[in-house]
């Protein structure tokens, strides 16, 4: 079975990623030059091992989805006074509001703003990006940099190797979790005092009654949270894996072994979804403003009106999300779907380097500093020690000030297992983790990205479609018995088969060389 002859590589990657758990827990990550704290760039390499004096001052522009934070400024302050130490650099860092990310990173891209750094990912448009010629490719400044060296030696080789786009590395991971699982996270204070079951939840119908009773009870609240990206026909709980770029039209299941490639629309799962969240959004379960909102879910969590959200899952992420959002002690969350591990884990979240960029050096060494430096990742991802946080070794506890710089990223940024933990977290999270791996599904795509060059017409034009039509129907807002026939009609109008085609013979030629 695929499944099973893949164990054996994955049971690598796993020890491997076990070894940089170990390194991580001795809290200096896998670079024995991290730095552990304070100003003092004499502890600690620069992000490649070139003086500081011996390079051109430069001003790095970095770009990522989120909400500007109070204290940004004074944050980037500090930030920017640790990098002139460093390399010699400072660096605009600027949040884009997730309602806003596609469009805005679209016409950066296309007006080659001189941005050096954006975020992207699998679900952000990662292959079409690079299909443009957006980012620079990073095998070589990866191999001939220290900087480039020492994320390699950071990071667990699945990462780099799920990411690769036609053999190619065009982003650098962040180095967290390999599996995932799809759920929700819900206010459990509402919970309990409303003295709702929630054990008695298993599956999306049995939010049912669930959110009925927050809508009858609490009518100023909102029972669920919804916006495009983060409902029941995301990947995380549809367990689509779209093999590639997620805007891509044609996926196969994770937890399935079939290896055809089909649209979404002919799985049984994605129509009955869809069904089911029409049901929530006429009964007024959902948000009215799901198709147009630019919050995040975690900002809508945090405005205190939210009950529940959906959400990716793994081990606390309740806990991170709580501290993170002030809600310590009143957030959990429920798995609704296996874990599974798929090139989506590897590709969820990485760092690409603008073919714009006038100094992709610069940029990878920064990069480099978010994988190996604790304290400047610490820094961007909670904000001023004694200020936003207080620490004891390793633990971290909020302040009147926490608020006020809070991005819930981390994510986002080089290497999780750089960051502290909240004194709300387990102590064993990062041991959690390996385990959560442990018991993850291999997707029959594991390790495959489509190249989607020789159909770049084509999947512009779904792309485009698909914005138009995905978010009214992923999470209500339209009637699907209408809407869904005149979608495939466009799809199919617009080159789908052709993009159908094109990904299973290059998917097919893939499982013949493993």
């Amino acid at each position: 079975m695929m499944k099973k002859a893949k164990k054996s590589l994955l049971t690598l990657l796993i020890v491997v990623f076990a070894m940089s758990l170990v390194l991580a827990a001795c809290g200096g990550g896998n670079n024995s030059n991290t730095s552990e704290g304070g100003n003092n760039a004499s502890e600690a390499n620069n992000g490649g091992n070139v003086a500081a004096s011996e390079l051109e001052p430069y001003e790095l522009h970095m770009v990522y989805p989120g909400t500007k934070q109070r204290d940004h400024d004074k944050v980037m302050a500090e930030i920017n006074a640790y990098l002139k130490e460093k390399i010699n650099a400072t660096i605009t860092i600027e949040p884009i509001e997730w309602g806003q990310w596609d469009q805005k990173v679209n016409l950066m891209i296309a007006s080659r703003e001189p941005v050096d750094i954006y975020f992207t990912a699998q679900w952000s448009n990662y292959v079409v990006n690079v299909a443009k010629g957006a980012f620079l490719e990073l095998d070589d400044l990866l191999a001939n940099t220290e900087a480039g060296q020492e994320i390699v030696a950071s990071l667990d080789p699945a990462f780099l190797t799920g990411s690769k786009i036609n053999g190619k590395n065009f982003g650098i991971p962040t180095n967290k979790e390999l599996a995932a699982s799809g759920g929700v996270v819900y206010r459990s204070d509402i919970a309990e005092e409303l003295g709702l079951d929630m054990d008695s939840v298993q599956s999306l119908e049995d939010l049912r009654p669930i959110l009925k009773t927050v809508k009858e009870e609490l009518p100023e609240m909102i029972p669920l949270f919804m916006r495009e990206g983060e409902n029941f026909n995301s990947d995380y709980i549809g367990l689509y894996d779209p093999l590639g770029d997620s805007n891509i039209p044609g996926v196969i299941l994770k937890d399935e072994e079939s290896t055809t490639v089909k649209p979404r629309y002919e799985f049984d799962r994605y129509r009955n979804h869809l069904d089911l969240v029409r049901e929530f959004f006429q009964a007024g379960y959902i948000n009215q403003d799901a198709t147009t909102t630019t919050l995040s879910t975690s900002d809508a969590l945090k405005a205190g009106n939210v009950f529940m959200i959906t959400a990716s899952l793994k081990p606390g992420k309740d806990d991170e999300l709580a501290s993170t959002l002030g809600l310590n002690g009143k957030l959990k969350q429920i798995e609704l779907t296996p874990k599974t591990i798929a090139t989506s884990e590897t590709a969820g979240s990485m760092l690409a380097i603008s073919q714009s960029s006038e100094n992709p050096e610069r940029a990878l060494m920064f990069v480099n500093l978010l994988h190996t430096d604790k304290y400047l990742n610490n820094l961007l991802n909670f904000g001023i020690e004694g200020e936003h946080y207080t620490r004891d070794g390793e633990v971290i506890s909020a302040t009147e000030q926490t608020a006020n710089y809070s991005p819930a990223s981390a994510w986002m940024f080089g290497n999780q297992f750089l960051n502290y933990l909240w004194d709300t977290e387990d102590p064993q999270k990062w041991e959690q983790f390996k385990s959560f791996n442990d018991e993850g599904i291999n997707s029959p795509g594991l390790g495959f990205t489509f190249d989607g060059e020789a159909v770049k017409t084509q999947i512009a034009a779904l792309v485009n479609i698909r914005t138009e039509y995905d978010g009214a129907l992923n999470v209500g807002a339209v009637d699907p018995d209408e809407v869904l026939p005149r979608y495939i009609e466009k799809m199919k109008a617009a080159g789908l088969d052709d993009v159908l085609a094109e990904k299973q013979r290059q998917f097919d030629e893939f499982l013949a060389n493993q």
